[in-house]
């Protein structure tokens, strides 16, 4: 597991620790489209809660985003409950844009929360 001691719970702690976490997008795929964090790993709440974990590596932390924090969370317990150190992006990817930090599209422009 991580030694990462920063707030991965918001958006400044993420940001900090970009490169050493794996982030989890729960969101619908239309929502993912418009935009979202640049190397995140796309799985919907629905996929998480069935048990699928996809590329996910256990041994690493985990952050889950989703717009304002709600379905992440459900998607963080539910990950935990199956061993990872796994924490829930407060305020989402909503705050993350606030803040002036890039979401991205599949075509690599530019992208806006949905």
């Amino acid at each position: 597991m991580s030694d990462v001691t920063t707030d991965l719970t918001t958006s400044s702690g993420l940001a900090e620790h970009l490169g050493e976490v794996q982030v989890v997008d729960c969101r619908e795929p239309y929502e993912w489209h418009a935009g979202r964090i640049d190397g995140s790993i796309h799985i919907p709440l629905n996929s998480i809660l069935a048990g699928a974990i996809g590329q996910l590596d256990p041994q690493k932390t985990t952050v889950v985003v989703c717009r304002s924090g709600n379905r992440s969370e459900l998607a963080t317990l539910m990950l935990r409950a199956r061993g990872f150190e796994a924490f829930n992006l407060a305020h989402g990817l909503e705050e993350w844009a606030d803040q002036g930090r890039p979401l991205t599209t599949p075509e690599g422009d530019q992208g806006h929360v949905a």
